[in-house]
């Protein structure tokens, strides 16, 4: 069942985790992160029954364009196509006929992209129309009454947000804007459409997927880990000080973290690179925020405190799909697909308006390849954790008031994967 809890402002004396008191403040058992049988639970309880984000529609812009999306956590591979009609479906990537996969060209496992007017299965050229229905069976009149209506495409409940494009395997499963919610709906009218310009990184990764959200989903570290991305100085500053954001908000399952920074360009010009000065550009993106409706003011959701010295907003789409704001005016997303219990493939993809000049594509990359540096260094511990973790010496582990939306993840795991147990046990 779906929570909201209003916003809130941190008294002068209190916690953000006290005010959501079913979270406890205790230790966080991190077996979750390490137990394969656990790791199927979370398959079956969670990948398999929730909405997940699979792409954008500009990746199918036209008729006929489509991309596949393997989802091993899900044990299977997904067509998203845009049909005849203009509308988004999505599909099994199966042939009814002996189960080959239908879509991939050169090795079964990578995904693909392209337009095409059919699909037609590599092994006995079986096709079918990109609404999903099958066309075509060779030599048809070798089968025995075999009606081509029955054998379209296996379809998946696919919806829009915001141009996001969404499946669930699960047939039965609520509409996806009630299960986004109205953290979702604090965002809608941002000009996600306007930046068209992407840049895309993807790694496997060495540890369970829960620990790189876990990373991304507080700021205590980025005094530490991020010390080589300042100028010294205000390396040194940061160490002294630490770190603390502006707002949390939980919206079961979903969260969200703001927090100052990234505003653009810093009035101390010694707070910089001279690549960055040059460029005006930097790890928190282009400093020249680009003209175009929908940045101001910004939806309601984004930046909910109101500081003035706003910088980035994360939000956290349960189960894998994290939405990142730039002050500047840009955003990226991170999606952590599991393939085992110590293994994920992380996907970062970084969007902008598009450049309309040399200076300003320069800029794009040098943000791009800043934020390459940055997500290393988050990834860096990782494999090491799950090390660690997998030696079982200690499995309970303190959290603090800025770790807030890691205990809320990994309370809201365990809650889902009762919630299906009992539900199968009736």
């Amino acid at each position: 069942m779906r929570q909201t809890v209003p916003h809130f402002a941190k008294p002068a004396a209190g916690s953000w985790t006290q005010q959501y008191p079913e979270l406890g403040t205790g230790p966080v058992d991190y077996t979750d992160s390490i137990d394969p049988a656990y790791y199927e639970a979370e398959r079956e309880a969670i990948f398999k029954r929730t909405w997940l984000n699979v792409g954008r529609v500009e990746q199918v812009p036209k008729t006929g364009s489509y991309i596949t999306k393997e989802l091993p956590v899900a044990g299977t591979s997904l067509i998203i196509v845009r049909g005849k009609d203009k509308r988004v479906r999505a599909f099994h990537n199966i042939c009814r006929h002996r189960g080959n996969k239908l879509v991939w060209n050169d090795y079964p496992a990578e995904e693909v992209k392209g337009t095409c007017r059919q699909f037609t299965c590599k092994y006995h050229a079986w096709r079918y129309d990109l609404e999903g229905d099958l066309t075509f069976i060779q030599q048809e009149e070798e089968f025995f009454d075999v009606d081509k209506a029955d054998y379209g495409l296996k379809a998946v409940r696919c919806e829009i947000w915001e141009g996001f494009i969404f499946v669930n395997l699960d047939a039965d499963a609520e509409p996806l804007t009630h299960y986004l919610g109205d953290m979702a709906k604090g965002l809608e009218g941002y000009p996600f459409h306007e930046m068209t310009e992407v840049y895309t990184y993807k790694a496997e990764i060495g540890s369970n997927w829960k620990l790189f959200i876990d990373a991304f989903a507080e700021f205590y570290h980025a005094p530490v880990l991020h010390q080589k991305q300042a100028v010294k100085d205000e390396a040194d500053k940061l160490i002294g000080y630490g770190f603390e954001a502006l707002h949390y908000e939980l919206h079961t399952p979903h969260s969200m973290i703001s927090s100052w920074g990234g505003m653009a360009p810093p009035k101390d010009p010694g707070m910089v690179k001279p690549i960055e000065r040059v460029l005006r550009s930097g790890l928190f993106g282009p400093w020249d925020r680009p003209e175009i409706e929908g940045l101001d003011p910004l939806p309601p959701g984004i930046n909910p405190s109101r500081h003035r010295s706003w910088g980035t907003d994360s939000f956290e789409f349960f189960p894998n799909f994290t939405l990142l704001f730039w002050a500047p005016g840009w955003y990226l997303t991170y999606h952590y697909w599991p393939t085992a219990v110590d293994r994920h493939i992380f996907e970062a993809n970084l969007y902008f308006v598009p450049p309309k000049n040399t200076r300003e594509r320069l800029a794009q990359e040098l943000a791009a390849v800043t934020f390459k540096e940055y997500g290393l260094q988050d990834a860096n511990t990782l494999e090491a954790t799950q090390t660690m973790l997998a030696s079982r010496v200690v499995s309970h582990f303190p959290l603090n008031d800025q770790e807030i939306l890691l205990r809320h993840l990994h309370k809201t795991v365990a809650d889902r994967i009762e919630e299906h147990a009992n539900a199968t046990a009736r």
